[in-house]
């Protein structure tokens, strides 16, 4: 077999089809997004902080909105703010619940497999003159709880933050059981649960939430925050009149019906959907661990999320498989090191002591079907040879 990594253009014949195989960075856009997000082009292009007739309409579609995303996560719509990105949410959760619990202590606890956005946000605490206490984790990549609570009842913490379910690995971490460690201390409890919402139930006792719209099938540009009731947060931003002075800027409209009616979709059918992605998965999980030599599962093949599942072959590169299965139409991440976002290992997998070479990550949608997941399963034992093959292996 050639170099898979030269293998030219992408065949669009019958052979090869095109399979997006990356929804854990952005699921393709849902139907029920698209017609909300061309209705609201028409409908919620207005300010919805004036008083004409056609910003009223506006605040009414917004607040629809509001009161859609409250429903979902069991809320008060009065604690729903929009921001202009997931991201740009987790830096003021994060921030924001820092600020707010000033008096309290200036430290930060995170587990270590937290998103990049909160390690940013961390950094930026800590070269403020805050603290940070990292929590390790299992080789599942799930928190270690005696840590966790030994943790967060330390002597000035202000705020702790977890994950719901790992990005990179799919591990469901255990939520209830961190949040009732923090309630015990006091401690407010952050959630990023980007990767958990519209796909399992939201986890209870957390004070700080934040999604993503882009992971569920809404639009890019449209994030979320949830401070509950009684939760001191102070923003990080400059004052603004905007969502209750806690998201500078106006709102993107369009962008946030989309994203709550994409919720809305993915909620009503998250039981059903999230069967199907999962006997996919295992059928990925079972069959890689047979057919390929050398390779590594990696997350809690239980307790997971239902639609991702990452595995790292040993003596193979991972920025070169993700290449070569470009090349062959699957659309893949990696988490390994030299991949083309970052020269640094993944953070998730050093954590976990597990592989972090050769690191393919598969996350599932609503249009994934079993015959791409087959054809998948089909071409990487070769390619993997291939590869092996180039480095005497």
């Amino acid at each position: 077999m050639g170099d898979p990594r030269q293998a030219g253009p992408i065949d669009q014949g019958e052979n090869v089809r095109g399979a997006y195989f990356d929804a854990a960075t952005a699921t393709p856009l849902h139907p029920a997004a698209r017609e909300a997000l061309l209705g609201a082009l028409d409908d919620g292009w207005a300010d919805p902080g004036k008083l004409y007739t056609q910003a009223r309409r506006a605040r009414l579609l917004l607040d629809a909105a509001r009161d859609t995303f409250a429903q979902v996560l069991g809320v008060r719509a009065d604690e729903v703010t929009f921001t202009g990105s997931g991201t740009t949410a987790v830096h003021a959760a994060v921030l924001g619940g820092l600020a707010g619990r000033r008096r309290a202590g200036a430290t930060l606890v995170r587990s270590a497999i937290e998103h990049s956005a909160v390690l940013h946000a961390g950094e930026r605490h800590v070269r403020s003159g805050g603290a940070e206490t990292e929590v390790p984790v299992d080789r599942l990549g799930r928190v270690d709880l005696d840590a966790w609570a030994r943790a967060v009842s330390a002597p000035g913490v202000a705020l702790a933050s977890l994950i719901s379910a790992s990005h990179e690995v799919g591990t469901v971490q255990p939520v209830a059981a961190a949040a009732a460690a923090c309630r015990d201390s006091g401690v407010p409890l952050y959630v990023d649960a980007a990767q958990s919402l519209g796909r399992l139930p939201v986890p209870d006792g957390w004070s700080l939430l934040t999604g993503s719209a882009r992971k569920w099938g809404g639009p890019p540009g449209a994030g979320l925050l949830v401070v509950r009731k009684g939760t001191r947060w102070v923003s990080p931003y400059p004052a603004d009149d905007r969502e209750s002075g806690r998201f500078p800027g106006a709102p993107d409209l369009p962008a946030i019906l989309a994203a709550a009616a994409s919720l809305h979709a993915v909620h009503e059918t998250a039981a059903q959907e999230g069967k199907r992605l999962s006997e996919l998965v295992d059928r990925v999980r079972a069959t890689v661990a047979a057919t390929v030599p050398d390779v590594e599962i990696v997350g809690d093949p239980v307790d997971r999320l239902p639609h991702l599942v990452t595995f790292s072959c040993l003596y193979v590169d991972g920025e070169a498989l993700l290449t070569a299965l470009d090349r062959r139409g699957f659309a893949v991440s990696s988490g390994s090191a030299c991949t083309s976002s970052t020269l640094q290992p993944s953070h998730v997998l050093a954590a976990m002591g597990v592989l972090t070479h050769g690191n393919i990550r598969l996350s599932l949608h609503r249009d994934s079907t079993a015959e791409q997941v087959d054809r998948f399963l089909a071409e990487l034992p070769g390619l993997v040879a291939a590869l092996r093959a180039e480095v005497g292996m």
